[in-house]
């Protein structure tokens, strides 16, 4: 079965870092769009940062742009995203999804697109 295990998220303080690892299984990584995905409590759910597994391609919210680095060890089925300079506001919890395939570019962050999703990790960043 896929399977999708996120973990690394925690309590930080405003302006720390923290690293979110997603370990994949059951599909073709390499040739699938994955994706981190937030939701914050009352809020919908929405796109973090997303990656092409099929050509390396990147896409970031506005929000995280220059705090936050997506990546991807093919070796290892595991997705990062490492967040710097965090912010109370990026509190949520992360999830880590797989479409299963490629996806366009401009779908890369619509989590319609996305057939496979983990259980999540909570991130709380601290005032």
């Amino acid at each position: 079965e896929v399977q999708l295990v996120e973990s690394g998220g925690g309590l930080v303080q405003d302006g720390g870092s923290l690293r979110l690892s997603c370990a994949a299984s059951g599909f073709t990584f390499d040739g699938s769009a994955i994706g981190w995905f937030r939701q914050a409590p009352g809020k919908e759910r929405e796109g973090v940062s997303c990656i092409s597994n099929n050509d390396g391609s990147t896409a970031y919210a506005d929000s995280v742009k220059g705090r936050f680095t997506i990546s991807s060890d093919n070796a290892k089925n595991t997705v990062y995203l490492q967040m710097n300079s965090l912010k109370p506001e990026d509190t949520a919890v992360y999830y880590c999804a797989a479409a299963g395939y490629g996806l366009e570019y401009d779908l890369l962050m619509s989590k319609y697109e996305y057939t496979y999703w983990g259980q999540g990790t909570q991130v709380t960043v601290s005032s």
